[in-house]
């Protein structure tokens, strides 16, 4: 683990050539330790394996990349490898055309009212993981909580609560896959074309199958008895059609993408959450300011008081640069193209480090230091130096839901509790498919 006093834990990162076998090998245990420590000071860093790559930390080029020349960098081979077999030809996996009207579709689902109408149900999410901490044997893992919590939270937007709908089965079924099957192969090192099989992720077809039944036979009886009121994520997405077309999703369409917003949903905020808790045990000076502002907005916070709840929004954004759930994104180049003046050429394989992006010395001062001030008011920065959600027509969808959950539970737990790290037991960053806490986030909760 890479440590300094004063610093929360930071990745590893390469400070010499790996080699194809020690590249796989290093992908599949960490992908984070594949970045040089170069791309910390350089703008762009390429290279060849088996195939040509560039690590991109320009803003500008990182610009052209996911806005102005977006069609042109589509998700690389090895994501659509990874996440077809779970979430389909879905929003997050699906390009041009089809990716437009699915995007086109799901934005009244994400709109800010219907957002702010899901406050209810995150606030008794958080209320509920608040009653677990204060219930649970000391010290408790911070991480597990917020996976509960989170899921919770996604399960009942998306399904109202069905009781048709196993979470249980669901939860493990996704867990399974990501533990099993989302690791980059050898075969991905080397550029091997898709129809070439990875052994590794020929497992876990069962418990997918399954989840996708569980999915397939909430739609359809919902289909049968009509919506919610108040409407659910899935009714909004049952109701949701393309304005230029008319399309609207089939069941097969409705499910895929449940599945995406479920598994992105609930992983990435229960990630953000758990390093929010731990660095907000390792500066206790910050917990205390959050804490304060937390407090005085009462006991139950609800999405009405975010106004009121500046601070803890800019720890959640802080968490956000150093520890991205979506750490390192990839894409591959389909034209000639110059990228911050070097040349790309159709096939190469274009990396977008954002963990590296959010600690580049050009663009942050004394980046690895936990610092909620940098986010601040008034504090500016080149929009595509921070990208926690990505930038550009293909952003995050669901950022906002996110942000709003972040911080409701977040506000909630520190108004009811003071936390301490456990000597010995500080997480390691560890990206496989998000960038988990190896280890767990083990804290103390002492009641306020």
């Amino acid at each position: 683990m890479n440590t300094a006093p004063g610093y929360p834990p930071r990745v590893a990162l390469a400070r010499k050539p790996l080699g194809i076998l020690g590249s796989a090998m290093t992908a599949r245990r960490n992908v984070l330790e594949l970045i040089p420590e170069l791309a910390l000071k350089q703008p762009m860093v390429s290279g060849r394996l088996g195939i040509r790559w560039h690590m991109v930390m320009d803003p500008g080029a990182l610009r052209r990349v996911l806005k102005d020349a977006v069609e042109d960098y589509p998700k690389s081979t090895v994501t659509r490898l990874i996440l077809e077999p779970a979430i389909g030809d879905s929003l997050f996996v699906a390009e041009g055309a089809h990716w437009r009207w699915q995007r086109l579709a799901a934005a009244p689902a994400f709109a800010a009212r219907h957002v702010e109408a899901l406050g209810p149900v995150m606030t008794a999410a958080a209320r509920a993981s608040a009653d677990r901490v204060g219930g649970a044997a000391q010290p408790f893992d911070a991480f597990a909580e917020m996976v509960a919590a989170t899921f919770e939270v996604i399960s009942d937007v998306t399904f109202s609560g069905d009781a048709g709908f196993d979470r249980d089965a669901v939860h493990t079924a996704i867990e399974g896959y990501i533990a099993r099957t989302a690791r980059v192969s050898l075969l991905d090192i080397l550029g091997a074309p898709p129809w070439v099989p990875r052994p590794g992720r020929m497992v876990a077809g069962g418990a997918l199958r399954r989840t996708k039944a569980l999915a397939d036979r909430a739609i359809a009886d919902r289909a049968g008895r009509g919506p919610r009121l108040p409407p659910d994520l899935l009714d909004l997405l049952r109701s949701g059609v393309d304005p230029e077309t008319g399309r609207s999703m089939n069941p097969a369409e409705l499910r895929d993408n449940l599945l995406t917003f479920i598994v992105a949903g609930h992983e990435t905020t229960a990630l953000t959450l758990a390093w929010a808790l731990y660095l907000c045990a390792f500066d206790p000076a910050v917990q205390d300011r959050a804490a304060a502002e937390a407090r005085a907005v009462g006991p139950v916070i609800t999405a009405a008081d975010l106004p009121r709840l500046p601070y803890v929004a800019q720890v959640v954004q802080e968490t956000l640069r150093l520890y991205p759930p979506a750490a390192f994104l990839s894409r591959t180049a389909q034209k000639p193209d110059t990228l911050g003046g070097r040349e790309v050429k159709p096939g190469d394989t274009v990396m977008l480090p954002i963990y590296a992006l959010h600690r580049h010395r050009m663009l942050w001062t004394d980046p690895d230091r936990f610092d909620p001030d940098r986010f601040a008011p008034g504090v500016d920065r080149d929009r595509f130096a921070y990208l926690p959600f990505g930038a550009g027509p293909r952003i995050c969808i669901g950022a906002n839901f996110a942000l709003q959950e972040a911080a409701i539970i977040l506000a909630t737990l520190l108004a009811r509790f003071r936390f301490d790290t456990v000597p010995g037991r500080a997480p390691y960053p560890r990206m496989i498919l998000t960038l988990r806490p190896e280890g767990g986030v083990w804290l103390r909760a002492t009641p306020r």
